[in-house]
């Protein structure tokens, strides 16, 4: 197969390519004391969850071609040289030096595994006996979020330097995947290579490609402001024709579902976007700012009167759509926390999200969606192609239990250019 080329110029184009990771026993490595540690505040019930995203996959593959991150890192530790640095860095991240030996001695396909769904830790001392830690290595209990450990900018992968540990060889593992001759090349902008104590953190469900030329980029618990000028330092060293312009929303500490920007605001088609009403539209203390970056350094940074006026002052008008309706502010807060302003889209208005947050799903018809449900489409009895703006939902009851929605669980890695 030929080396893909990555290529996201917007949110909204025609999906092309997309990179996934089928949700396995990782999730359910780790009983209730973990589940904190592992950002989870419940254990997902594994069949019921593989069930629902065998929807989302589904719908996928229908329209674009799908890339599993497992088999893809399983070529990777095919190769001697790429697997020895692999797991050099993996050990040397996560102070498990004795394990090298270890993991480097097994069959590709297991080591593969071990990678994922944890490396239970030898009891062969006292020391080792007392520690209440199971594991050596710990499960990817978030690696079904392929959204956030990369993601593609233009042709370019920006890595993501994650904000807890138990994240952090996401990263690494999506390092080696681009580094890999499975893809053409792309430059890689990778903030782990910062010394410690810079204070980076950048995760992909903060970061949207509204346009070629402006991103939008969440400023909270996930990506810090350090993360952010991070980002900017890369962007200064690529050439560039006109300036390129990064809104930053700053997003509250609490509650734990306003985890990522991609939680609260969602962009639907060149006109419309989704968002969590209270906190994007009302007036309150988190503020809105616009960074140009021109000629190879930062131009202007200055306090904007919201994202949506900000948006449409560069060219890029959209009408709102709330989610959990206009109506009634509890629904609101209730459909956000269980994803409901977490959109992905598959084309320009044609987007994917949970069918149990019915009162977005209203709103969304309102607005001139059509609603299908993924088991019709999945079954045939409705063409895409065929419809012009649609909803696709997907049964949902624990999936959402993870903390995300569609556009978590997606890396897009190509998209068709939009018509603004």
């Amino acid at each position: 197969m030929e080396p893909l080329a990555l290529n996201i110029q917007s949110e909204i184009g025609t999906l092309e390519a997309v990179l996934l990771h089928t949700p396995g026993p990782e999730v359910e490595n780790m009983t209730p004391k973990d589940a904190q540690r592992a950002l989870y505040s419940d254990i997902l019930n594994l069949s019921i969850a593989r069930k629902e995203y065998e929807q989302l996959e589904g719908i996928l593959s229908k329209v674009s071609r799908v890339y599993q991150l497992k088999d893809l890192l399983l070529k990777v530790l095919e190769n001697q040289q790429a697997r020895q640095e692999l797991v050099e860095k993996i050990c040397a991240a996560e102070q498990a030096p004795d394990y090298f030996t270890q993991l480097m001695d097994l069959p590709a396909h297991v080591l593969c595994r071990v990678l994922i769904e944890g490396l239970p830790a030898r009891i062969d001392n006292l020391t080792a006996f007392l520690n209440d830690d199971y594991y050596a290595l710990f499960p990817l209990y978030n690696f079904y979020f392929t959204r956030d450990a990369a993601m593609v900018v233009g042709n370019r992968v920006l890595l993501g330097k994650m904000a807890n540990t138990v994240r952090l060889r996401e990263s690494l593992i999506m390092e080696a995947l681009f580094k890999s001759p499975q893809f053409a090349a792309p430059p890689l902008f990778n903030p782990n290579t910062a010394s410690a104590g810079t204070g980076i953190s950048i995760e992909g469900g903060d970061v949207l490609v509204a346009r070629h030329d402006v991103l939008i980029i969440g400023n909270g618990t996930r990506t810090s402001s350090q993360g952010i000028d991070f980002i900017l330092s890369q962007l200064c060293r690529i050439p560039q024709e006109e300036p390129i312009h990064i809104l930053v929303q700053q997003l509250p500490a609490q509650p734990e579902s306003f985890i990522h920007l991609d939680m609260v605001f969602t962009l639907l088609d060149t006109d419309k976007c989704m968002v969590f009403e209270p906190l994007i539209l009302e007036d309150n203390r988190y503020e809105t700012i616009h960074i140009t970056v021109s000629h190879g350094r930062v131009g202007k940074i200055k306090y904007v009167q919201g994202l949506l006026p900000s948006l449409k002052k560069l060219g890029i008008d959209m009408d709102a759509v709330s989610c959990g309706g206009t109506k009634d502010e509890w629904n609101q807060e209730r459909e956000q926390w269980h994803s409901g302003a977490n959109f992905f889209a598959i084309a320009p208005g044609k987007v994917l999200s949970y069918a149990r947050n019915i009162h977005t799903i209203e709103e969304m018809n309102k607005h001139g969606f059509e609603v299908i449900a993924a088991a019709d489409v999945l079954s045939n009895k409705i063409n895409l192609n065929r419809v012009k703006r649609c909803v696709v939902t997907l049964e949902g009851s624990e999936l959402p239990r993870g903390g995300g929605g569609p556009r978590c669980m997606t890396m897009p890695l190509r998209r068709k250019p939009v018509k603004w």
